[in-house]
């Protein structure tokens, strides 16, 4: 693992204790691996101030090689298409095309306090964990959901990420996005060249949001799935 840094080997004190334990995956790029050989558990934590040793201690996504992932997801949740949790659920997909390396690292950051903080309320265990997919022709940020077909809760989290990213955006004087896509894993695994149609669509100028979804659907670009 030679692409993040060595993780703190002692615990410090757990001031404040988080809601639920999460678990940090890296994903490296060696490709004479398997994909379960290239996937790692990096750390598990449990506090604020292990959570932010951690997040200190490792690369940003901008810092992995492309065809490297992070992955945060709910502790007992691995983070695969094919595990319970997962497997009918979706996901809510940022692609980065275009954007400086420090945009990727900000809207990461921003979801990731976002997740851990239980930002989402009501819906926080429908959240199952994000995903950062470094790709040299465009990378991708998404944050994966249980239930797909659960749409009031998916267009609630979605909204909370729409206003994470755009109070981000104020702050730092800068878009973050332009469009929240969500789609379901099953249409993820089946796609073809034409891309995936999204359920949902979220845009960051109110004025753009399109509804229905089977209107507003729009093809994805085509992406690697691991």
């Amino acid at each position: 693992m030679a692409e993040i840094a060595e993780t703190p080997q002692k615990k410090s004190p757990l001031v404040y204790k988080l809601a639920r334990s999460w678990s940090w995956w890296f994903l490296s790029d060696d490709r004479n691996k398997s994909w379960e050989d290239r996937l790692k558990n990096v750390h598990t934590f449990t506090g604020i101030g292990e959570f932010w040793a951690l997040h200190d201690a490792i690369k940003p996504p901008s810092g992995l090689n492309p065809s490297s992932d992070y992955n945060v997801f709910r502790d007992g949740i691995a983070p695969m298409w094919e595990v319970k949790e997962n497997k009918n659920g979706g996901r809510w997909l940022i692609t980065i095309e275009k954007r400086t390396s420090e945009i990727m690292d900000l809207i990461w950051t921003e979801i990731l306090m976002a997740m851990v903080g239980e930002q989402f309320k009501q819906d926080s265990e429908s959240v199952c964990g994000m995903v950062c997919n470094v790709r040299t022709k465009g990378s991708k940020i998404s944050v994966w959901t249980t239930d797909s077909s659960d749409d009031e809760a998916n267009l609630r989290i979605g909204n909370v990420l729409k206003t994470v990213l755009n109070n981000a955006s104020m702050i730092h004087q800068r878009p973050l996005f332009d469009v929240l896509r969500y789609e379901d894993h099953e249409s993820c695994q089946k796609k073809t060249s034409s891309g995936v149609k999204a359920k949902h669509s979220i845009f960051a100028v109110e004025e753009r949001e399109e509804k229905p979804a089977s209107v507003a659907a729009t093809p994805a670009p085509t992406e690697s799935t691991d």
